[in-house]
């Protein structure tokens, strides 16, 4: 695991988002400049959702931006669930592509997770930014226990998505995923956390201190990161 982690500490989610969002914007001109594009993957969830909101006030060559989920529900566009419908919502009227990794919903979550595969393939890689969230049991991007979970941690590295049934089903979404691979996130030329509440900040100090043994899915990946880590904390 890389030595590097940093904690950014925040009194209020107000307060991470103008800074994360400074961040971020500097990641994607950076790319831009460097190959005249940035391809970056976001997660869902309520508390980043400021951090766009803020971002995508930037003053940036959107059209020159393509946006990806992280991790997706297999539900349809436009559900409330879809993570895409979230980021399209924020980030298509500023001119950037936006991009579902499931465009329909389907019953062969195996099967989305191919075809979520097959379009990150095409896409310009490494990502310049895989921007991750974590839940209080420890799972980060839709990287859960279930029948899937080995794939999801140690399947071919040239893997960059697949899709997964987490058992037991988290109540708040109770459907399958397609997520990015470990190997697809650790790849990235930059990963950062956006995190909030005292309890997520204690799993995620407990994971990185356990590394590959770690009970939690969000150690299990960060044991494979080779490169700087910047966490993103707002207490409330």
């Amino acid at each position: 695991m890389t030595d590097e982690i940093e904690w950014w500490d925040y009194e209020d989610t107000t307060e991470m988002a103008n800074a994360l969002a400074g961040d971020i914007q500097f990641i994607i001109e950076s790319a831009i400049e460097a190959r005249g594009a940035a391809v970056i993957a976001l997660s869902g969830g309520k508390t980043p959702i400021p951090v766009y909101e803020k971002l995508a006030q930037a003053k940036l060559d959107w059209k020159r931006v393509t946006i990806v989920p992280a991790d997706e529900r297999i539900v349809p566009l436009g559900d409330p669930l879809s993570n895409v419908t979230m980021i399209g919502k924020i980030f298509l009227p500023k001119g950037a592509r936006v991009m579902p990794i499931v465009p329909q919903a389907t019953s062969d979550y195996k099967a989305a997770g191919r075809s979520a595969d097959a379009l990150m393939q095409e896409l310009h890689w490494p990502l310049d930014l895989v921007l991750l969230g974590m839940g209080t049991d420890g799972h980060t991007a839709s990287i859960f226990p279930g029948p899937d979970y080995d794939e999801a941690l140690n399947g071919p590295k040239e893997r960059r998505a697949l899709g997964l049934m987490p058992d037991p089903l988290p109540p708040e979404a109770p459907v399958a995923r397609v997520t990015l691979s470990r190997a697809g996130i650790v790849s990235a030329r930059s990963i950062m956390f956006a995190i909030s509440g005292p309890a997520k900040k204690k799993v995620l100090e407990d994971a990185i201190k356990e590394g590959a043994s770690s009970p939690y899915p969000v150690g299990r990946v960060l044991a494979e990161v080779e490169l700087p880590i910047d966490i993103h904390w707002s207490e409330q």
